[in-house]
This record gives structure tokens, C-alpha cells and sequence, in this order.
């Protein structure tokens, strides 16, 4: 029998509320639950005075009713329109108002006749105009944002809908008022143009080739359980013909004390804490849930095929049905994964698939939901190999775990990984909050996934290949996704939406209150570089240390200061490594030790960089750089590998080439840069062709013989001094110069690529002035109010008034290095029918800088709050200071931010709006269907070119 290292134990505070604890349990977890069965959950973290905050409900698209698909979801959008007491001139009036409106929409819902459906939403359109002459939009982002808020956003899924915030601590107090207000009052304000928000998030996912497999695999999966018969997102019909009525109903049957909890992890008092969340949650009423039945799913008893269809390349997915989170079949499924794929480093579908190249790529991965879950795996074909050839070589892979053909040390590997994995996450605010969000939604204690670990660590060899031979039969979904027309996708007519007014300056009595109430500001505290980071030379090398406080995982980052422009084929070179081994190791071999001994190892090359990183067990940090050396130096080339790479190569570029979202962006590089440009600039299929792989092997060979710098994290650097210098020589290779690339003047020109899709995609860029440090907290706070956000002036006008988009935004982009000029960006994805006024909108926006004053402190004195209560840590404090060499600062240059901010007024964001961004000239990039493209919008923005997709990817 297993012994259980872990168990709760029951305390009481000095306030005399009762907690659970977990024994052992290093991150010191408190869950406390309320009267009302309100389940808190409680850690400190003082990595920064901020607190990350959760509130997930256990309710999402799985609940939604059968005839209301989508509810979850739009629900989770209209959670932010505020209440009767957030949002709001004149709640009375406006109420009366909202009725209308949800009664007309059940006149709507039940009318069949087409012609007097469009009577009656043209009603509602005129009645939604007169109730927005209440409505104040946004205000729950302005009242969240004023508190200094980050990531403020919310998702849904099949059993949740998670909201989101990083908090100031000492703004704890109005975060719970304000949520408590959310929480206990919906108010479906600004319902139809958000409704067609939410289409255009229909839209998009349409557009989203992942998404068109992910529906078909779990309609098979799933044929009678709502996990597969109901999207998040919901079916068209029912997005097109809600109800608000059965909004509110599932809002009240739903969001119920006893139904969500409350995750807090970061810098506070647990007994002040939990007296505070007692005072504004604790008075909300529980209520008994709606009973629902289970469902059941009948045993899948032979192979279920299905075939999609997509312009992006052809894929096969498998997958078998498994039982719920947390049960040993699901962790028997987990393991299996990591036997076939441990992320990309020593699993059987790593080793025998990908790193072989006998596909183009292949994955395993699973899923644990809820109620069930399911085991996968992707198979991508070279262009010579069919699906049915992918899927056989990926059942080989799961044959050789069923015939038990693994090595002994691979399980064991695997649990060290995980408790690795585990280790990193949960170092952080954030990874702890969603851990202990996730094991609140899928029903579990914290007990039970403290123990997981050593549930797993029970399995033996002969456990998982007994699970393997019951498991894997012939009872899997297999979806064929081939090349072709999606002939699945539903193109929507345009409501035609009037509208609405966004009342920008006004505010409600609450959010008076929100803004009028003082807490005691958070001091920032600006680092002082020279005394976090210990500095030493090793022969000619510098060595730079900041020491880890929080764990036995270590970095150890080589950084070399050239990249692809210095040589144009060193990317290609350490891609080319990864395939390539030693006489001492074959590459398959290399890949094994490293995850023997828990180290990972990373090739990152940018234009002017090269860093190589380890990461993993500090005291197996020494045997991977020796590893590492070895390969690098020893390195045994082998043409007819480099030959498979080589068509690896090229096959990936033609991928690239059928996704809508490297084409997307590719063409933005192209009118931003015009057709040479680091990303054309590739190495041609020509010249890898006839390229002999010693060209790059000896690039290899000769790499630590050039000048380079060491970062070290850690815990002991007296022992990691004591032995680096062993694999250190003194730099004998001299640095290529690099080569210059131009950045061309943007003058409104329009570049357009055909794709088939729904949605259209539009991007304008405007090359600015040379990058001016003195400008950075100007820029700061225009895109916070202008552009970017849930409050910004383009936010409200694109998607809050007109409807136009899910997602637009515009942004101006700093260049990270001097003498270099900065970029201005603005992005909308939109319905080709509304493409017209989508860019009359940002035009007219683009052509004054509105003035808003209340919106313009709220977005300066958030910033400033966002500065005062965010601390540099971890590695974040050596790699700052490499990004600010590049702009010649050699401090914390947050401090220069911070007092700019601190004196800025609205006639200097004015300023510095027409100095540095009214002048701009923009280039356009527009991706869609070329048949829906509107010529009459396209030319008012410049001169109209179509471009190829050998022009934009130089291939």
C-alpha cells in the first residue's frame, strides 16, 4: 500500500475561521470555505506587493441549454457591462428599456417568418439606441484598470468560466467590492452589439483550422455527451436568436456562492484577507444548484472516421476515449504520453518520428476533463506520404508501448520530469492560482493533487503496458483533415447595427465612490542592477550570477553577441545539430542523456543574438554543459541526414505557406518592410540543395571559440564557479560584421493576399521617428488610453459602438534599439461587409487624438500604479539589463518612466500624439477572400497591389 505524504489537517485562525492545510505542502495553501459555501483559497507570494486573483465558476458549455448553445460564453461577455449600479446614467430609465429589449428578442426567438424577424430586430436596434443613452460602456474595465489592474479577462471552457485579474495588494479592498457588485447583479446592457462581437469571435474561430478539426474529433469522441454536441461558442442559429431572459436564468441558477470560489496567491495577510472576502462575499446567498443528469457514454467499439477539409496542410488525429481527470486511467494515459512525447526530447514519437524525420511532425498529448477526457495523437505526412501512411507510423509508436519496448529508465525519467514541470509552475503567482483554480473546477482537493505525484511514481513498467494492450484497440476517432475547400463555413449577413452611443465621459455614482476612496500608495521600488547581479571573469569571459530563491532548478545561458546577421546560415546551423550526433552518441542517444539527468537545452537565434540555455536539476547542471560541449565540438556529419533535413526544410516552408496566420504574418512584414528584409532573406532551396553539411557542422565546432558571456541561475555559484572554467577557452574567432537591412518609408501603399476564409484581416503600419527614450512614458500611456484594452478610445469605438470586430487595436511599438525607428500598428479582424466603415472608423480615429479627461488619468494613474507594484525577479533581472544596452541605459529605467508619468498632461500626450503619430503615412496588409474584398474602402487607403505568396515569404 502507498502512504500518502500528504494530508489535510484543520486549523482555526485567530479570527476563528476555519482552514484546511495540506501537511508538507511548501506553498503553504490555505482553503477556507464561507457560510454560504463560498471555497477561498489562500497562498502568499512576495515575489512583488500584487496579488493574482481567480474566480471560476463550475458551469460552462457543458451546461448550456440544448436549444441556447453559446449562453456560457456570451454570459461570460456580458459580465462585463456592468450592473445596476456599475455602467449605468439612470438605472430606472435604463431598465425599462433593457425589458423591452429582452422581450422583443423572445419575439425573435420564436418567429419563423424571415422578413418580420428583421422587422423586429430593427426594433430592437431603435430601442438599444435610446436605452445607450444610459449606458456608460466599459466602466467595469475603467473601475478594474483604475486599481492598477493587469490581465483582466475571462475565458470559457466545457465545465468553467474563469475571471481573471492581477491586482495591486493595497487595492484589495475596492477589487472585492467591485467584484462583489459583478457577482450579485447582471445587467445585459449593450446586448445586441456585444452579440455581434461575439459573432465575429464565431467568425474568427471558423478561420482557425485547429478549431474545425477539434469540433469534428470531439463530435465522434462525444456523440451523445455534451463535451462533444456543444461548442463553446455555440451554434450559429443560437447565436443569431438568443435569449436574455434564459441569460439571467442561468445566471441566477449558476453564479451561486456554492457554485464558485475564490483564488488568492500573492503579497497579503491571510486573516485580514479572509475577513475581507467574508465582509463583501460572505452576504451573497447560497442557493441550491439545478440537479443535472449524467451522461453516459457507451463504449466506442470500432474506428470512427471522419474527414474535414481546409486550405492549410493536410494532418491525421487519433484519438481513444478516456475516463475523467484524475482517475488511474487518465494518469495511465498521461504517462503513456510522455513514453511517446516528452516534450520534444527523448519520447518514442520524439525519437523515432520527429528527430528520423520520417514525418514531416508528430505529437501525443491528452486532455483531462471534468467528465472524461481523451488521449491523442497528430500526425503531419511529408508531401510524399499519404494519412493513412501517417496514422500507421504513429500506431507503430503505441504498438512498441504495448509490447513493453521502452527503456527501464524511461518511466522513472518521466516522473522526475513532472515533479520538475510541477516545481517551475508553481514557483509563480500565477501557475499556483491556475493550479488551484483547475483542481477547484475538475472537483478535486488540493490533497488529492498534492498526491498525484506519488500516484504516479507507483506506476511500474509492467502497470502501463498492461494499461497499454487494454487500452489501445481498435476503438479511436481518426480525422482525416485534407487540403481542400472548407465547405462547412457559414458566411453571415450583416445585421446592419446603428450605432450606439458610449457616453465616454460619464460616470456612475459608483465608480465616483471606486475612484473618491484613498488607499495608501505602493512605493516602487527600482533595482539596482549592479548589486542584484555578482559579476566575475572567467580567462576572457564574463560571468554574471542572481541567485535563485525559490527552488533546485538552475540556467545556465551562453550568449553570444552575433546572430543571422552577422551569418546568415547560424540559425540553419544549430537546427541542423539537432539532427546530427557524435561517435560517442547517435543524436537519439544525446537526446536521452539530457533527459536522463532533467536538463533541457535551447538554440535561440535572433538578428543580432545567439543564447544556448540549460535548465533543469542544479546538480546535473556540470554533466549537460560537458554534454553539450561534447556535441558541439564532436559533432559527426552526415549528409544523407542533412539531405532529409534539407526536405524537412522545405516542406515546412510550403506549410507555412497554407496558414492563414503566417501568411498574415508574412504580409505584415511585407508592408511594413517591403520585399527584402530579414524575413525574405532565407537561404534558398538552391543553396541548401547543393550545400555540403560540414558547412555547417564547422560552424558548430568552431562556436566556443568565439568571444561569449555566461548567465548563471542558481542557487550555488561558488560550485558552479569551481568548475565552469574547465569549459571555457579563450575567444580566437573574430565576429562577422553584420549586415544592414533597410527600413523603408511606409507611403500608402496597399498590399492584399487571397485566402479563403470569412472573416477579412486588416493591418496598417506606419514606420515613426527614431526611437527616443524620453518618450517611453508617453507611449505608455497613449496605448493604454487609445489603444490597446478593454476601456482604450478604440476599443470602445470599434467594438462597443459599432460592432465591428472581436479584436482591433492599435499600438505604438518602441524600437528596442537606438537609432532605430519605432513602429505604429493597427489591427482589425472584420466581416468583409463591414470593412467599409471598419476603415471610415479608424480613419476618423487616427486623424485627432480624442480628449477624454477622465479617461486619460484613469490610464495614466494606472500605469503609474502597474509601475509602483511590479518588482523585477528571477532571471528578468540579468536579461533586462541586456535589453537595455541596446537603447544605451544602464539602470533601472523604469524609475525615468515612472517620473515621466507622474507630471504628464494631456497636452503632452497631445503633443507627442501629433509629433510622433498624426504624420505617419501607413501601409496596409489585408489577408481575405478576394471575391468579398470592398475596392472602393481598399483604394481610399492607397495604392491597391495583390501580392503573391512568394513575395511576401521570399519563397
Amino acid at each position: 500500500m502507498m502512504v500518502k505524504r500528504y494530508s489535510e489537517t484543520i486549523h482555526t485562525d485567530k479570527s476563528n475561521y476555519e482552514y484546511i492545510t495540506i501537511s508538507h505542502d511548501e506553498n503553504k495553501v490555505r482553503i477556507y470555505t464561507l457560510k454560504n459555501g463560498l471555497r477561498v483559497f489562500l497562498a502568499q507570494n512576495f515575489d512583488a506587493p500584487r496579488i493574482q486573483t481567480y474566480i471560476p465558476v463550475r458551469t460552462g458549455s457543458n451546461n448550456d441549454p440544448a436549444d441556447n448553445t453559446g449562453l456560457a460564453h456570451y454570459l461570460e461577455h456580458m459580465m462585463f457591462k456592468g450592473t445596476s449600479k456599475i455602467g449605468t446614467q439612470d438605472w430606472e430609465k435604463e431598465r425599462e428599456l433593457l425589458n423591452q429589449i429582452s422581450d422583443l428578442y423572445e419575439k425573435h426567438k420564436t418567429e419563423n417568418d424571415p422578413e418580420k424577424k428583421k422587422k423586429i430586430y430593427r426594433k430592437i436596434d431603435e430601442v438599444s439606441q435610446e436605452a445607450s443613452q444610459y449606458a456608460i460602456a466599459n466602466e467595469y474595465d475603467k473601475a478594474i484598470s483604475s486599481l492598477g489592474a493587469t490581465g483582466t479577462n475571462a475565458h470559457t471552457w466545457f465545465d468553467e468560466t474563469v475571471y481573471k485579474n492581477n491586482i495591486p495588494n493595497n487595492e484589495l479592498e475596492k477589487w472585492l467590492k467591485v467584484e462583489k457588485e459583478r457577482f450579485s447583479d447582471l445587467v445585459l446592457r449593450l446586448f445586441h452589439t456585444e452579440l455581434e462581437s461575439v459573432y465575429e469571435e464565431f467568425n474568427r474561430a471558423q478561420d482557425n483550422d485547429t478549431r474545425l478539426v477539434q469540433y469534428e474529433l470531439m463530435d465522434a469522441l462525444f456523440p451523445t455527451h455534451p463535451n462533444g454536441q456543444q461548442t463553446t461558442l455555440g451554434k450559429a442559429e443560437h447565436l443569431k436568436n438568443p435569449s436574455m431572459k434564459a441569460i439571467h436564468e442561468y445566471f441566477d441558477e449558476y453564479y451561486v456562492p456554492n457554485n464558485y470560489a475564490m483564488v488568492l496567491v500573492g503579497d497579503f495577510d491571510f486573516e485580514e484577507t479572509i475577513q475581507l472576502v467574508d465582509q463583501y462575499f460572505g452576504t451573497i446567498p447560497y442557493r441550491e444548484l439545478p440537479k443535472k443528469m449524467q451522461v453516459v457514454e457507451k463504449p466506442i467499439t470500432e474506428i470512427v472516421k471522419r474527414t474535414v477539409k481546409s486550405p492549410t496542410t493536410s494532418r491525421v488525429q487519433l484519438a481513444w476515449r478516456t475516463e475523467s481527470y484524475g482517475t488511474k486511467e487518465a494518469m495511465m494515459a498521461d504517462v503513456v504520453v510522455n513514453i511517446l512525447s516528452n516534450r520534444g526530447e527523448a519520447g518514442l514519437m520524439d525519437l523515432n518520428i520527429n528527430q528520423t524525420q520520417k514525418l514531416l511532425w508528430g505529437q501525443a498529448f491528452s486532455v483531462g476533463l471534468k467528465e472524461y477526457g481523451y488521449f491523442s495523437i497528430v500526425a503531419v505526412p511529408k508531401e510524399t506520404q499519404t494519412l493513412d501512411e501517417a496514422k500507421d507510423l504513429a500506431l507503430e509508436q503505441i504498438e512498441l508501448v504495448k509490447r513493453g519496448e521502452f527503456p527501464d529508465w524511461m518511466l522513472p525519467a518521466i516522473i522526475n520530469d513532472f515533479k520538475v514541470q510541477r516545481m517551475k509552475i508553481l514557483e509563480t503567482a500565477d501557475g499556483l492560482a491556475t493550479n488551484l483554480y483547475d483542481t477547484y473546477i475538475k472537483g478535486r482537493t488540493w490533497e488529492q493533487e498534492l498526491n498525484e505525484m506519488d500516484e504516479y511514481a507507483a506506476f511500474t513498467k509492467e502497470d502501463v503496458v498492461a494499461f497499454a494492450n487494454e487500452f489501445f484497440k481498435d476503438n479511436y476517432v481518426i480525422i482525416y483533415k485534407e487540403k481542400g475547400v472548407n465547405d462547412k463555413l457559414i458566411r453571415v449577413e450583416n445585421p446592419g447595427i446603428t450605432p450606439v452611443k458610449i457616453n465616454r465621459e460619464a460616470q456612475s455614482e459608483f465608480l465616483q465612490q471606486i475612484l473618491a476612496e484613498k488607499t495608501e500608495d505602493i512605493k516602487p521600488e527600482f533595482i539596482d542592477y549592479q548589486k542584484k547581479i555578482k559579476t566575475v571573469s572567467v580567462k576572457d569571459k564574463k560571468l554574471s550570477f542572481v541567485k535563485n530563491k525559490y527552488n533546485d532548478i538552475a540556467q545556465v545561458h551562453f550568449i553570444f553577441p552575433f546572430g543571422s546577421d552577422h551569418d546568415r546560415e547560424l540559425g540553419i546551423s544549430t537546427q541542423v545539430l539537432q539532427y546530427l550526433g557524435t561517435e560517442k552518441f547517435t543524436p537519439e542517444n544525446l537526446k536521452k542523456e539530457f533527459f536522463k539527468i532533467g536538463v533541457t537545452n535551447d538554440f535561440k537565434t535572433t538578428n543580432d543574438q545567439l543564447t544556448i540555455s540549460l535548465t533543469g536539476l542544479e546538480e546535473n547542471i556540470e554533466r549537460s554543459i560537458e554534454l553539450l560541449q561534447h556535441w558541439l565540438y564532436e559533432v559527426k556529419p552526415d549528409q544523407e541526414i542533412y539531405n532529409q533535413f534539407v526536405d524537412t526544410v522545405l516542406e515546412n516552408r510550403a506549410v507555412m505557406k497554407r496558414d492563414k496566420g503566417r501568411i498574415m504574418t508574412a504580409l505584415t512584414n511585407y508592408t511594413k518592410l517591403g520585399e527584402f528584409s530579414r524575413f525574405t532573406d532565407i537561404i534558398s532551396k538552391e543553396e541548401l540543395e547543393t550545400s555540403r553539411v560540414e558547412i555547417f557542422t564547422d560552424r558548430m565546432k568552431k562556436l566556443f571559440k568565439f568571444p561569449y558571456e555566461i548567465f548563471f541561475y542558481g542557487k550555488d555559484f561558488e560550485n558552479f564557479s569551481s568548475y565552469i572554467g574547465k569549459y571555457i577557452e579563450n575567444a580566437v574567432c573574430q565576429i562577422p560584421e553584420p549586415k544592414e537591412y533597410p527600413e523603408r518609408e511606409t507611403n500608402g501603399n496597399v498590399y492584399f493576399t487571397d485566402y479563403d476564409m470569412v472573416q477579412m484581416e486588416m493591418s496598417k503600419v506606419g514606420r515613426g521617428h527614431l526611437v527616443n527614450t524620453e518618450n517611453f512614458g508617453k507611449i505608455n500611456v497613449f496605448n493604454e488610453y487609445f489603444g490597446r484594452g478593454l476601456s482604450s478610445i478604440v476599443f470602445q469605438e470599434i467594438r462597443e459602438s459599432k460592432s465591428l470586430a472581436y479584436s482591433a487595436y492599435v499600438s505604438y511599438a518602441a524600437n528596442s534599439e537606438l537609432n532605430h525607428p519605432d513602429y505604429i500598428t493597427t489591427y482589425i479582424g472584420t466581416q468583409p461587409d463591414k470593412l467599409q466603415i471598419a476603415v471610415d472608423t479608424i480613419t476618423e480615429l487616427m486623424t485627432d487624438l480624442p480628449e477624454v479627461p477622465i479617461q486619460f488619468e484613469n490610464a495614466r494613474n494606472a500605469a503609474l500604479k502597474q509601475i509602483a507594484s511590479t518588482r523585477i525577479t528571477r532571471t528578468n533581472i540579468f536579461f533586462n539589463t541586456l535589453r537595455l544596452k541596446k537603447l544605451n541605459i544602464h539602470h533601472d529605467f523604469r524609475k525615468d518612466i515612472y517620473k515621466q508619468i507622474e507630471s504628464l498632461k494631456f497636452e503632452d500626450l497631445k503633443e507627442f500624439y501629433n509629433n510622433y503619430v498624426k504624420s505617419i503615412q501607413f501601409n496596409t496588409a489585408i489577408i481575405g477572400k478576394k471575391e468579398n474584398l470592398n475596392m472602393d474602402a481598399v483604394l481610399q487607403m492607397g495604392t491597391f497591389k495583390e501580392v503573391s505568396l512568394k513575395d511576401i515569404f521570399g519563397h
